[in-house]
């Protein structure tokens, strides 16, 4: 197969640029991760707890996340609460914000169904020895719970990583809001575009590659 319409080297010089956009990119994925898990914890131990209020009202923002498009709660979260509240929210913020709240949303059911699948009989024997419930879900539901959902949490932070790159349409500086600059600038927009592809396919390689070191470490501790 002929690759003679693509030139890198149009894009040589912009490489460095482009890369910049990792500390961006970086950025809002971890921070998302963290408040996305965050809230997936408590989204689950309100499904699975025995007030109904809490349960309902879970199950509600768990519908609301899951059957919107991101892009969407990223422009309400950016353009929209401005406009109710009157606070403008920093670009990373705004992502920052949406991305956390639409992961908690995935990251509740993962999690959830985690707890679920651990065996009956650790919570009985933990309430036969009179171990309060926070003590019990922190020290022995949760912990094999983890175990157990690992390879989706990862799922769920490799999906993350992917769609980060939506954060363009309000004009952060990540990854590929810079090759669509470079694009712009160079009218190579082929190649800026397989050029952050690629960053993009390394870091869910990485990603990968950490998770499997994860389970595997677990597996050893068993």
């Amino acid at each position: 197969m002929n690759f003679d319409f693509l030139d890198f080297s149009a894009i040589s010089g912009s490489t460095t640029f482009i890369l910049e956009g990792l500390k961006v990119t970086l950025q809002v994925v971890s921070l998302a991760g963290i408040l996305g898990f965050v809230i997936g914890t408590l989204l689950a131990l309100c499904k699975i707890g025995r007030i109904k209020v809490l349960t309902i009202l879970a199950d509600i923002y768990t519908s609301i996340f899951r059957g919107t498009p991101l892009v969407l709660q990223l422009m309400i979260i950016y353009f929209g609460l401005p406009q109710m509240i009157g606070i403008n929210f920093e670009p990373v913020t705004a992502a920052v914000l949406a991305f956390g709240l639409n992961s908690g949303a995935y990251i509740s059911e993962v999690i959830r169904a985690g707890i679920l699948a651990v065996d009956k009989g650790q919570r009985e024997a933990a309430m036969a020895l009179g171990v309060p419930y926070r003590q019990m879900m922190k020290d022995i539901i949760l912990p094999q719970a983890l175990k157990n959902i690992l390879p989706a949490l990862m799922n769920e932070y490799i999906t993350l990583t992917k769609e980060s790159a939506i954060v363009t349409v309000i004009g952060v500086m990540d990854v590929m809001r810079r090759s669509y600059m470079v694009g712009s600038n160079t009218y190579a927009y082929l190649e800026a575009f397989i050029f952050a592809g690629l960053v993009y396919y390394i870091l869910v390689m990485i990603l990968t590659l950490l998770g499997k070191l994860l389970e595997r470490r677990m597996r050893r501790s068993d």
